[in-house]
């Protein structure tokens, strides 16, 4: 490669990289700013119908009384989504016996390939009460929408499927009613994760 080739290349992950951290910016702000309200009623989260990694199907009510901690992602996300779901399995068992009150979920956004059969084999990796869910791309997309969570399909030719998706990087706290009570942010350690969860229980 020569070295114009080199500096283009270079040139074009810098890019790359600002465009995704601007992303995820906009995503926490535009979702810290929407779950701050007068009316006490949580705007992140809400209603959903979705499908477990047993194939059953469940709704926004078989959670109440438990804390959540949401992460949406893939499975076939090479590294981000193993990392996220590993801080998130981290920070429970950290917790120790409070950690029995947190109900971690993992929620996919390409749902044309995570099946309940893929999910079940995928969250068995990281913890033994992680919950994946999928369904219908439109229940997906309905569910990603109330957590204002960004998501798409990109192009990949060394996928199968010629592609991947980029998503916003974000783990939600919920509480026993569903109300929205924190983020936190890519890049937040299992200790960290744990002492913001702990405020809440």
């Amino acid at each position: 490669m020569t070295r114009n080739g080199i500096i283009a290349l270079v040139a074009g992950v810098a890019v790359a990289i600002l465009a995704g951290v601007w992303i995820s910016g906009l995503v926490i702000s535009a979702v810290e700013t929407r779950g701050t309200q007068a009316s006490g009623e949580a705007r992140v989260g809400g209603p959903f119908t979705l499908v477990n990694e047993r194939g059953e199907t469940v709704t926004e009510a078989d959670f109440r009384g438990r804390y959540m901690l949401i992460y949406f992602g893939f499975t076939f996300c090479p590294d981000v989504c193993p990392t996220e779901l590993q801080v998130m399995a981290s920070a429970v068992e950290a917790l120790g016996p409070r950690g029995e009150q947190i109900q971690p979920v993992f929620i996919t956004v390409d749902p044309e390939r995570d099946t309940p059969e893929i999910m079940a084999r995928y969250v068995a990796l990281f913890h033994p009460r992680l919950t994946g869910l999928t369904g219908t791309p439109e229940q997906v997309a309905a569910t990603a929408k109330a957590w204002h969570v960004f998501y798409r399909k990109a192009e990949d030719q060394s996928s199968p499927e010629d592609y991947t998706m980029d998503h916003s990087s974000i783990v939600f706290l919920m509480g026993p009613d569903g109300e929205y009570l924190k983020l936190f942010a890519p890049g937040t350690g299992p200790d960290q994760m744990a002492e913001g969860i702990a405020e809440f229980l």
